[in-house]
């Protein structure tokens, strides 16, 4: 099972467990959109946690499945957009609590959400310039300056959780042992608010955000497509699958 939640005290926690690094497959991502949107209607719950057990909190997508169907990458996209948009949509706060590695969809979760709240080993990393794919940019874009975004996602770089909260993209940082604790203590704060207030107040923050962000998105994704298309995108898969490296382009 890739997913599992729990109803309790106005808090919706949805876990993501998807051994052994919870990289979702295609399926996986089609599926999370209706749980988090079926968690966030609840009228019981005042606040979304989304969490992970396991290594790390998301290494994105299952490269080996798309090393082994790439047809299927436009489904997979599909599965990405909506799962992004059913946290932002979501009728009430999102907050993920995050650890050691964020990478690719874990980016799109995150920076989709309404906070986040970190464990001191995590970081994010937008790895898909060497995993010959694209996208992710537009969610990290509401998590940190423009530059930083494009000096990442250039190199495929990591930003650690202490540099992440200096930029003002995570609420705080904590020991990994006190990760879930803390996350639910924040959450517990925005469930004793009034459900119509907060419902509200989320649909009044993303009106008026500046940028369109799942529109920005889904216009990073003709990107992805037309460089799964490409065969570096398999030399870049098929390097990684194997090697657990990047590509060298250079000869």
């Amino acid at each position: 099972m890739s997913f599992h939640v729990n109803i309790a005290d106005g808090i919706g926690e949805i876990v993501i467990s998807h051994p052994p690094v919870n990289a979702l497959d295609t399926a996986a991502w089609n599926a999370f959109p209706e749980i988090i949107t079926e968690t966030g209607s609840n009228q019981d719950v005042r606040c979304v946690m989304i969490r992970a057990e396991g290594k790390g909190f998301c290494a994105g997508v299952d490269i080996k499945e798309m090393q082994k169907y790439p047809e299927r990458i436009t489904e997979l996209n599909r599965g990405n957009y909506l799962t992004y948009k059913a946290v932002r949509a979501c009728e009430v706060p999102v907050v993920t609590a995050v650890h050691n590695y964020i990478i690719g969809g874990g980016v799109g979760i995150s920076g989709a959400s309404d906070v986040i709240i970190a464990a001191d080993d995590a970081f994010f990393s937008l790895s898909e310039i060497d995993r010959g794919a694209m996208g992710g940019a537009s969610h990290l874009s509401r998590m940190i300056p423009l530059h930083k975004v494009r000096a990442l996602f250039f190199t495929g770089g990591s930003l650690s959780a202490q540099e992440a909260f200096r930029l003002g993209a995570i609420e705080k940082v904590v020991s990994k042992d006190k990760l879930i604790e803390e996350a639910r203590a924040f959450s517990a704060v925005i469930a004793s608010k009034s459900r119509k207030a907060l419902v509200l107040a989320k649909e009044a923050l993303n009106g008026i955000e500046e940028r369109d962000v799942d529109g920005d998105y889904r216009f990073e994704q003709g990107f992805t497509l037309e460089m799964y298309m490409h065969p570096d995108s398999q030399k870049s898969r098929n390097v990684f699958v194997e090697e657990k490296k990047a590509a060298d382009f250079k000869s």
